[in-house]
């Protein structure tokens, strides 16, 4: 009879099902692979077994990993195999190319509480807030109905929960100037707020009270992420199209003109291309791109070099970032005149507008521009997975957790003792987070 105390070692195990519990139940980073690989000869043979494509059980691991990411799903064979040659060909860089991607819209952790996550997203007016659960809360000015409460009778001084959303949880939310955008979980799109310039999508420039489904969004597929100018609204659908509306001043909605649009218009720019377009970031004159083999693409005004073009010409359509085209983008990030760039490996570049020292190159006086992606040495210390910027200030994320911050702090919003501003990342201390927080803000 079999001891039944005797202790198995992974290595006793076939290799089938080696490769099954590394593949199931709770996803494995791309890191856990390469530590495994490194650990045993186990996980880094081939055992004669695999195709032969494969340099090891921890490269099909990340092979199959791969083909069940959604964002590699959505993806066209031809767009698959792009990424891929970019990826120097190893299906490890790959998996970590589009869980980086993912990560850069992970939930806040505001506690050691599961249940207390959340995303939000905020303008001069108003925040909006959306829990683990998927409910929405807003609060601010709610004048305009950007809040998505009928009472506007007075400012909504607490987070109150969006009643016409309640029984339709959400996975993001994009606060524009006077109103607010919707992404549902299951990939639809509602809005509410002010409509001055058609940025609420519905065909008319009629306010809305409550939050409302883009119809015409409904129909082209499921959307898997938003971003929100002043006054226009970006949607990436699931096969890569880029719908934009609203505003089409400093040509933003990237067709070229700067006629308003009513209802969501596919870039065609894109679309001709076969460019499949993962994200997106709004910035209150120009917008940056971020595709699905790692280039970044930016349009709109061009003022103090926004654009990384090495000018300040205004670019009418999504222009490739050719400066960027050897670096393998994983995260944009747009704000008024400046843009960020985080790349795999955790390095971030940036250009634009020095003002408040938000750039983050403390060598430079105020008033300078950055005509051309620069990569931010302050940071070269940190391996940085998620990237904010407001007005004044941005604050990143490392892998290890920490959250950094630089620029102005006149109004406190570094979180630090004092009001004086830091040229130099320095720490944010917030006591009740756990080590392995994520940051997603979109501070306007």
């Amino acid at each position: 009879m079999a001891d039944r105390n005797r202790l198995f070692s992974i290595e006793d195990l076939p290799s089938h099902l080696i490769l099954e519990i590394i593949t199931s139940g709770k996803r494995l980073s791309a890191v856990d692979l390469v530590s495994l690989e490194l650990t045993s000869r186990t996980f880094g043979g081939s055992h004669g077994v695999y195709p032969t494509k494969f340099r090891s059980l921890v490269d099909l691991a990340a092979f199959q990993l791969c083909t069940a990411n959604g964002i590699y799903i959505g993806m066209s064979r031809s767009s698959q195999r792009e990424l891929f040659e970019r990826c120097d060909r190893n299906w490890k860089r790959v998996l970590r190319f589009l869980q980086t991607v993912e990560q850069s819209s992970d939930m806040v952790h505001t506690s050691a509480d599961a249940d207390n996550n959340w995303k939000v997203s905020a303008s001069q007016n108003h925040a909006a807030f959306i829990l683990q659960s998927g409910e929405v809360f807003t609060c601010g000015d709610n004048s305009s109905f950007c809040c998505g409460h009928r009472d506007t009778s007075r400012p909504v001084f607490r987070p109150r929960l969006v009643e016409a959303m309640k029984g339709i949880p959400c996975k993001q939310v994009a606060a524009g100037l006077n109103f607010t955008v919707f992404l549902t979980r299951q990939g639809r799109v509602y809005t509410c707020g002010t409509n001055t310039h058609g940025q609420l999508g519905h065909g008319d420039t009629q306010d809305r009270p409550n939050p409302k489904m883009v119809e015409l969004l409904g129909g082209v597929g499921s959307v898997v992420q938003i971003a929100a100018g002043p006054s226009y609204v970006l949607a990436v659908t699931d096969n890569g199209v880029v719908y934009s509306f609203g505003s089409g001043s400093n040509f933003c909605l990237g067709h070229g003109e700067q006629q308003n649009e009513f209802q969501p218009r596919a870039i065609h720019t894109f679309k001709r291309k076969s460019i499949h377009v993962l994200r997106v970031s709004a910035g209150d004159e120009h917008v940056v791109a971020l595709d699905s083999s790692g280039y970044v693409y930016t349009w709109g005004k061009g003022y103090c070099g926004a654009l990384g073009h090495g000018d300040e010409i205004d670019k009418t359509l999504p222009e490739h970032l050719i400066s960027l085209k050897s670096q393998l983008a994983v995260q944009v990030c747009a704000r008024k005149r400046k843009t960020f760039v985080l790349v795999d490996g955790g390095s971030v570049y940036g250009f634009g507008w020095m003002g408040f020292g938000s750039l983050g190159f403390p060598d430079r006086s105020v008033s300078d521009k950055v005509m051309r992606p620069r990569i931010l040495d302050s940071l070269k210390g940190h391996r940085v997975s998620q990237i904010s910027t407001g007005l004044y200030h941005t604050v990143v994320v490392t892998h290890q957790g920490r959250m950094l911050g630089f620029g102005d702090n006149e109004r406190a919003q570094l979180g630090h003792d004092t009001l004086r501003g830091c040229l130099e990342p320095t720490e944010i201390f917030i006591p009740e987070m756990e080590e392995e927080t994520s940051l997603l803000s979109e501070s306007r």
